[in-house]
């Protein structure tokens, strides 16, 4: 059940983009130890963005999951930065990861709730 929203202004499509989102979903389901049946991972691409002032290449990484514990924050924002930077060539001090715990009975699935 981790989601995971990659936005970026750089541009990227094709087979280049699904293998970022592979990277990234298979990265999630190591990092925080769920099965990669239950991870999602969508990609925003070519978004105008700007950080510290300068449009350069960036990306906004929001990680949801339930029972996502504080001390799996740092683990991933390592590991999807690395992906960020293999797939986009975007170095991590040009990342931000924003990883948030979502309570069971407020994640939807299969018309019901966890």
């Amino acid at each position: 059940m981790p989601y995971l929203n990659i936005v970026t202004n750089a541009g990227v499509t094709g087979e280049a983009g699904q293998m970022l989102i592979a990277a990234a979903s298979q990265a999630v389901a190591e990092t925080l130890g769920k099965d990669e049946r239950y991870v999602m991972v969508t990609l925003q691409t070519g978004t105008p963005m700007l950080f510290g002032g300068d449009d350069g290449p960036a990306a906004f990484l929001d990680l949801r999951s339930i029972g996502l514990a504080e001390d799996r924050a740092a683990p991933l924002s390592q590991a999807l930065s690395a992906v960020i930077r293999t797939h986009l060539s975007i170095p991590p001090e040009r990342v931000y990861l924003t990883a948030a715990a979502v309570p069971r009975a407020l994640w939807g699935w299969k018309g019901a709730t966890f």
